[in-house]
């Protein structure tokens, strides 16, 4: 039977799938895309999978695909990253026949067409990407386009930037998915700006999307598709006992419950270093229990009251977490200010009350060390790569750029330890000094008693 290809694969394969849950490295494992899906979500996704080690380790196969036959785990796409198109062919090979789809993620691009082409041409199931958007509309949708005539089937449009991470977000743009929507004739997944079911919705009827992809906001609420914002211990309890059912490395777990208990974690912030020391299952359960009681007390103490700290709902109650720039780090409340809003504090002035935990240990180590950037050595950088260069490099480049360029030139480079040259020169002059082999006179009749001469160290 021929794969499905485009709006016929969605509608059928993947059962017209509105709800989707994120590819996210280390969160979407099999016990949150259960939970997830008990919750709203129609599609999970794997997490983002290295094709490189995925073909080679056959461990890293079984952790994270070939674990255990889960029915309720469907439809489900297993993504890849991936620069070499034979290598994620592969890999897409070995997984095929664990999942309904295999997606790309080309966050950063190379032979992309290649790539997807000859996954299109090769595998059982069908081919889908995940892209992030370019600043110029135009480029972006010449760059679906693209995708879909290499033979995409389903693709996913991320409305922000490459530079839109970390601290710098910003707002996704519904304009580029809405754009490419248009000029594509295969299914489009939106992902961006999804922090409840409303936005869902708007969404989908802004970009006309086929579906909408949420990351960030289903780590903070499982229960977002649902359009309910449940007690946070409701659905860490209920995420634990998956866990029991299907074991997961104990580093996911508390990185889910941060996630989940992260408004409750400002407030009660001895909490956090119980949970990050957790060493079992059961500690960070037992951790997570502490947190009801304390929630329970609060919930009895402020009865009738409004929340605080400048949330739409009580710190106990399951809602998204809105990261701030650098420049509105300022204006959020003391109290529910991130770890990353207080070290760009810290770098700004450079006040030690604000230095995290890490750099407090380093300042005991070395009363003398400071965070402050102004104060810090500025490197001169690679005239190629605009890593830092080597201080002594004859080329003014890093290690890296002036291995290839020394190999390349046949130079030296003393201040990296490269002597290309020098060696090639060694070599030619051992060679000029070796004597020539003589040729062995002709062998004549073997006198009796005579023993044959033996080459080398094997014995006929």
């Amino acid at each position: 039977m021929p794969k499905l290809q485009g709006f016929e694969f969605w509608s059928r394969t993947l059962r017209g799938a509105r709800h989707v849950v994120a590819p996210m490295v280390d969160q979407s494992e099999l016990a949150w895309r259960l939970l997830s899906r008990r919750h709203g979500a129609q599609l999970c996704y794997t997490p983002m999978l290295h094709a490189q080690v995925f073909v080679r380790d056959a461990n890293y196969r079984e952790e994270n695909l070939y674990c255990e036959v889960c029915p309720e785990d469907r439809p489900l796409i297993v993504q890849f990253c991936a620069n070499d198109p034979e290598v994620f062919v592969r890999a897409a090979l070995l997984a095929q026949d664990y999942c309904d789809a295999i997606d790309l993620n080309l966050g950063c691009p190379q032979m992309i067409a290649k790539r997807v082409l000859l996954a299109h041409e090769k595998l059982a199931v069908p081919i889908t990407c995940k892209i992030r958007v370019f600043p110029d509309i135009d480029k972006t949708v010449r760059y679906a386009q693209m995708l879909e005539k290499a033979g995409c089937q389903l693709l996913t449009v991320h409305g922000r930037t490459k530079e839109q991470k970390g601290p710098l977000p910003g707002p996704a743009s519904w304009d580029h998915i809405r754009a490419v929507r248009k000029a594509v004739s295969i299914p489009v997944f939106a992902n961006g700006n999804i922090q409840c079911l409303g936005d869902v919705q708007r969404c989908l009827q802004d970009t006309g999307a086929q579906g909408v992809m949420s990351a960030e906001g289903n780590l903070h609420n499982p229960a977002l598709f649902e359009g309910r914002s449940p007690a946070v211990w409701e659905l860490a309890e209920e995420y634990l006992e998956l866990v029991h059912q299907h074991p997961c490395p104990l580093s996911y777990v508390r990185a889910h419950l941060f996630k989940l208990w992260h408004h409750t974690l400002q407030v009660h912030q001895q909490f956090r270093e119980e949970l990050a020391k957790a060493k079992t299952l059961e500690d960070a359960a037992a951790v997570s229990r502490a947190l009801r009681l304390r929630c329970q007390e609060d919930m009895a103490k402020q009865e009738g009251e409004k929340p605080v700290d400048g949330l739409p709902l009580f710190h106990w109650v399951c809602q998204p977490y809105v990261r701030s720039g650098p420049r509105e780090g300022s204006r959020e409340p003391s109290g529910a200010r991130s770890k990353r809003a207080l070290e760009e504090e810290e770098e700004a002035g450079g006040r030690p009350e604000l230095l995290s935990k890490k750099q407090q240990k380093k300042k005991l180590r070395n009363p003398h060390k400071t965070f402050d950037p102004s104060l810090k050595p500025k490197y001169a950088t690679c005239d190629q790569c605009g890593n830092p260069k080597g201080n002594r490099c004859v080329f003014s480049l890093c290690r890296g750029c002036c291995k290839k360029s020394a190999f390349k030139a046949l130079a030296d480079c003393p201040g990296h330890g490269l002597l290309f040259k020098t060696k090639l020169e060694k070599s030619l002059a051992w060679k000029g000094d070796r004597p020539q082999l003589q040729e062995p006179p002709p062998s004549g009749p073997e006198e009796p008693g005579s023993c044959p001469e033996v080459v080398g160290s094997g014995v006929a």
